[in-house]
């Protein structure tokens, strides 16, 4: 796989970071495609520290971070923050998974 499109991330999701301090306390949020889940692939999403090799999107003094690793994974993918009536959390809309779990963080390719 060859990258040719970085995710993007919305202002919504950048504005959550911002409410939760991320930016301030030096951390950015992570998003990372590992081996597993229920339909091959998951996505890790947590605050973390940036490392050397990270993609960096930034606003506003936030930052989302994704490893060499993921790239090719998250190809042309939106990075989003929603909430919903059963809760709030950070999504990933990706173009490049041919279907997905009802979970929202497992997807296969």
């Amino acid at each position: 796989m060859s990258l040719t499109l970085p995710p993007t991330v919305t202002d919504r999701a950048f504005a959550r970071l911002a409410e939760i301090g991320a930016g301030t306390q030096g951390q950015a949020l992570r998003v990372a495609v590992e081996g597993g889940g229920c339909s091959g692939f998951q996505y890790e999403i947590k605050l973390d520290d940036p490392a050397k090799d990270d993609l960096v999107l930034e606003k506003d003094g936030e930052k989302v971070i994704v490893d060499t690793v993921s790239l090719p994974f998250l190809e042309n993918a939106v990075i989003d923050f929603t909430e919903e009536l059963i809760g709030a959390r950070f999504v990933i809309n990706n173009p490049n998974a041919t279907s997905s779990c009802g979970c929202g963080t497992s997807f296969s390719m």
